[in-house]
C-alpha cells in the first residue's frame, strides 16, 4: 500500500573548482501525487472484525442445532408415549403414561421456550452481523486500491489454484477400495466420509479431552435409542462408570443421564484404560487396566468378564496409536463393531507391533475367534474401524484433515495402503473412532466434542 507524503530533496553541490560560488544549493522538491492511506478506516474494520469473532463463536452456533434435534427428539419420544397410551387398557397405567405425557408436554414448552429466545438472539445477531460484513466489504474494496503490486489479487489466483487442486485430489481420492461382495453387507465401496452430522460438546464441556461414545451395536428391544458415554476423567487414562442417556437429544442438553458403575474409583482393578471401547449387546468391551486383557462389563449384572490376548500383546503404550509429533497414550488396544459383531485391533512384538485383527465371539466370558495379521504398523495410525469385515485405518494429515489412507479384507486378505479419503476434523485430534453398523455412521471423540460423520458408500 502507497503512503502519500512531501519529499523536500536536498542536492547540495559543491563547486570547490569555482571559489565563487562556495556556499550554494540547489534544492527540489518531490511530491508523491497518490492520495493518503486511510489508516483510520483499516483500523475500524479490524476493530469490528475483532468484534464480531467475539460474538459469533463456534459454541453459540451450535446451541441452536442442539435445541432444534432435542426438540425432534422429544416429539418423536412424545409421540411413541401417545401410542402407547392408546394401546393401555388398565386406568393405573393410563394414569402413569398420561403423567409421563404431561413432564414430557413440560419439557417441550421449555425447549421451545429456549428455542425462541435462541432464535430471536440470533435473528439480531444475524442482522448485526450482516450490516457490519457489508460496512467492511465496501471499506476493504476501497483500500485494496492502495494495493499497487497486487498482492491481494495474486493471493486469490493462489489460493483459488489450491481449492480446485484439492478438488480434483477428492475426486480422484484412489481407485476403488477392496470391494464388499453383496452377501456380506450389500453396501458397496467406500467412497467417501460427510460431515461432521453432529458436533456438540458435551455436558462436561471442555474437562475430558478423552473418551468414547455411540449407541449399542446390538441393542435390547427398547434400548434402540439409548447412547452412552465414557469419559476419562482421571489423568485422560482411566475411566469407572458409563453414562447412559435414553436419546442423542438427552445426551446433547445433559439431562436425565443414568450412570452405571464399573468399580468405586480410579485406577483400580477392572477400571477402563484408554479411551477405546465399544457398547455390544448391553455390554461395554474395552481394554482392562493395566493388563493385556479384554474386559467384558456387563451393564445389567454389574459383573465383569476377562480374556488373555497373547502375553506379548503390547499395553500400556508400547504399540498407541499416534501421529509425528505425539502419539495417543493408552491406545494400544482398539475395539470396533461392524454388521457382524466386535474385533479387537492390537499389536504384538512377535508380529513386530503390526496390526492385527481378532473377532471376539461376546459369550459369558468373551472367547476369541478368527485372527488376522496385517503388515501395517500400529504406530503410523491413529485409528482404525471396521466396515462390512474391512478394516480402514486413518492417519493425521494436519489440523483440519484426517485422512483414511489404508485398507484390509478379512475375506480376500488383501492390503491396500493408496486410499485418500478425507475427514474433516473439529478439532485437532481424533482420541476415538467406531463405526455403528445401524446408522453408518462414524462416530468420533475430538477433544472433547462429541462428532459424527455419515459413510457415503458406491
Amino acid at each position: 500500500m502507497s503512503q502519500s507524503y512531501i519529499f523536500i530533496l536536498k542536492i547540495v553541490i559543491p563547486f570547490s573548482f569555482l571559489p565563487s560560488a562556495t556556499g550554494n544549493e540547489c534544492l527540489c522538491d518531490l511530491k508523491n501525487l497518490d492520495p493518503v492511506f486511510p489508516k483510520d478506516e483499516l483500523t475500524k474494520v479490524e476493530t469490528t472484525a475483532l468484534k464480531c469473532v467475539r460474538s459469533i463463536t463456534s459454541e453459540k452456533m451450535t446451541d441452536l442445532d442442539r435445541l432444534v434435534l432435542g426438540l425432534q427428539q422429544r416429539m418423536k419420544q412424545l409421540e411413541d408415549n401417545v401410542v402407547g397410551l392408546e394401546k393401555e387398557n388398565s386406568n393405573l397405567y393410563a394414569a402413569v403414561s398420561l403423567r409421563i405425557i404431561e413432564l414430557e408436554f413440560a419439557e417441550i414448552q421449555d425447549l421451545l421456550n429456549k428455542l425462541n429466545q435462541t432464535t430471536n438472539d440470533y435473528q439480531l445477531l444475524s442482522v448485526q452481523a450482516t450490516v457490519q460484513l457489508e460496512d467492511m466489504k465496501d471499506t476493504m474494496v476501497k483500500l485494496e486500491k492502495f494495493d499497487k503490486k497486487q498482492v491481494i489479487k495474486k493471493n486469490r489466483e493462489n489460493q483459488m489454484k489450491k481449492n480446485l487442486e484439492q478438488c480434483k485430489e477428492e475426486l480422484e481420492a484412489s481407485s476403488p477400495p477392496p470391494t464388499v461382495s453383496p452377501g456380506r453387507c450389500g453396501l458397496g465401496q467406500l467412497v467417501k466420509v460427510a460431515g461432521p452430522r453432529t458436533s456438540s460438546l458435551t455436558e462436561y464441556s471442555t474437562s475430558y479431552p478423552y473418551g468414547a461414545w455411540g449407541r449399542d451395536a446390538n441393542p435390547a428391544p427398547g434400548d434402540e435409542n439409548k447412547y452412552w458415554l465414557v469419559v476419562l476423567t482421571s489423568s485422560n487414562v482411566y475411566g469407572y462408570y458409563v453414562r447412559q442417556y435414553s436419546t442423542l437429544s438427552t445426551l446433547l442438553l445433559g439431562i436425565g443421564p443414568k450412570d452405571t458403575y464399573i468399580s468405586s474409583s480410579n485406577p483400580t482393578t477392572n477400571t477402563i484404560q484408554g479411551p477405546n471401547m465399544v457398547m455390544y449387546a448391553n455390554a461395554l468391551y474395552y481394554n482392562c487396566y493395566n493388563t493385556y486383557y479384554v474386559c467384558q462389563f456387563n451393564l445389567a449384572t454389574r459383573t465383569v468378564s476377562t480374556v488373555a490376548l497373547p502375553s506379548d500383546t503390547g499395553y500400556n503404550s508400547k504399540f498407541p496409536f499416534g501421529h509425528v509429533t505425539s502419539s495417543y497414550s493408552y491406545t494400544d488396544m482398539d475395539f470396533t463393531t461392524d454388521e457382524s459383531g466386535i474385533y479387537v485391533i492390537y499389536a504384538t512384538t512377535s508380529n513386530f507391533g503390526n496390526v492385527i485383527i481378532t473377532k471376539i465371539e461376546t459369550s459369558d466370558p468373551p472367547v476369541f475367534k478368527q485372527t488376522w495379521f496385517t503388515s501395517l504398523h500400529k504406530k503410523t495410525a491413529t485409528n482404525t474401524f471396521m466396515v462390512c469385515g474391512v478394516l480402514y485405518a486413518t492417519r493425521y494429515l494436519d489440523k483440519e484433515t484426517e485422512r483414511i489412507f489404508y485398507s484390509y479384507d478379512t475375506k480376500t486378505k488383501k492390503e491396500r495402503y493408496d486410499l485418500k479419503i478425507k475427514i474433516h476434523k473439529v478439532k485437532t485430534n481424533i482420541e476415538y473412532l467406531n463405526y455403528d453398523p445401524r446408522d453408518h455412521l462414524l462416530y468420533a471423540y475430538s477433544d472433547a466434542y462429541i462428532v459424527t460423520y455419515e459413510l457415503i458408500f458406491q
